[in-house]
């Protein structure tokens, strides 16, 4: 903050403020907001049928409940007082912005992730073991679907994403994020929203799935083809180049290496093999609390990767009307920099017959 010229951090809805407290405040019409100051003690502003939901930490922040009846907004106007240059929460609800920027007419506003994201996106070890338990768990899910042990023929992508996360759930997760399942045409779209559409034999199916362990999540792709039979040449290949394309992803991946060297490790092999314009989205994003975080593995993103960066390394190729195939693993820059894949689920093309 003192680097940045931050006097205050507001922080309210998003991953900072349970970063910090323990705390995850409820996204309510009702103000929750932390008030931390460069120069002084922080205390958290609730609602007071919240404050029993908070963990009291009174070596770290003091706890303000207020009534239906107070202002919250005025309640935290005056903690900051006379500081005026203040950084928000990136989700905070533009309503409380605003009637911030109302009652501290004098202040500066930016972002409290300029702050926050360079050292979340670092992890300790508690938090990496974190990130590998919640690996291991989906990892299991990965396997159940590679071995032909979640039937997909015959359901529709709906139903296979709700027993993803059912089976996630089962692994350990204490929450589902997302379960994407596009199959056939479906598989070319990077963020389908499973449908109704009936999963048939010979076809590809994308399932990314991932959820919360402990605090921390999980994210993990795998494409499987639907026999009986042997997936067409045209898939095979397709598949082989994301494949090595997502190896040489892992393995630029080390202390020292700019985000966006990763991302031309992936792409230089999708291009080479002449599906360049297919390769339609940044190679990885970073991962913790959150299912998306900093280090972006984009072009253009010179960030050099450090120990204890997190991230995912998941390039993908989508033939529109056709179909797609994307594999991903969490990645972690290891304490002697190199690169640690927490996911080991098979990456080989698996033809499953359920």
């Amino acid at each position: 903050m003192d680097e940045l010229g931050v006097d205050a951090l507001l922080l309210s809805l998003g991953a900072d403020l349970p970063w910090l407290t323990g705390y995850t405040a409820m996204p309510l019409e009702r103000l929750t907001m932390l008030v931390l100051p460069a120069d002084g003690d922080a205390t958290l502003v609730v609602p007071r049928l919240e404050a029993p939901r908070v963990e009291a930490r009174p070596d770290s922040f003091a706890v303000l409940p207020w009534d239906e009846a107070d202002d919250p907004v005025a309640l935290v106007g005056s903690l900051v007082g006379g500081r005026r240059s203040l950084a928000i929460s990136d989700r905070a609800w533009a309503t409380f912005l605003l009637a911030l920027q109302a009652e501290l007419p004098g202040a500066t506003w930016s972002l409290a992730s300029a702050v926050t994201a360079p050292l979340r996106a670092v992890k300790d070890a508690d938090e990496v073991e974190a990130l590998r338990r919640a690996a291991q768990a989906a990892d299991r899910v990965a396997a159940q679907l590679l071995a032909g042990e979640i039937p997909l023929v015959g359901r529709t992508e709906a139903e296979v994403s709700a027993d993803l996360g059912r089976r996630l759930v089962a692994e350990g997760h204490q929450r589902v994020n997302f379960a994407i399942v596009g199959s056939g045409p479906n598989s070319a779209s990077p963020h389908h929203e499973p449908g109704a559409r009936v999963i048939g034999a010979g076809e590809a199916v994308v399932c990314d799935f991932g959820g919360t362990y402990d605090g921390y999540c999980s994210d993990i792709t795998r494409t499987v083809f639907t026999g009986p039979g042997e997936p067409p040449r045209e898939f095979v290949e397709v598949y082989a180049t994301v494949q090595s394309a997502q190896s040489d992803g892992v393995a630029a991946a080390a202390g020292g290496t700019a985000c966006q060297d990763v991302d031309r490790a992936a792409r230089d092999r999708i291009a080479g093999a002449g599906y360049g314009d297919y390769f339609i989205h940044r190679t990885g994003h970073g991962i913790g609390m959150e299912e998306h975080e900093d280090p972006y593995l984009v072009n253009g993103n010179t960030t050099p990767l450090q120990p204890g960066h997190s991230f995912s390394v998941e390039p993908g190729v989508y033939l529109p009307g056709r179909f797609g195939v994307r594999i991903e693993d969490i990645v972690v820059v290891g304490p002697d920099g190199g690169p640690d894949p927490l996911n080991r689920a098979d990456h080989g093309l698996a033809v499953v017959d359920a």
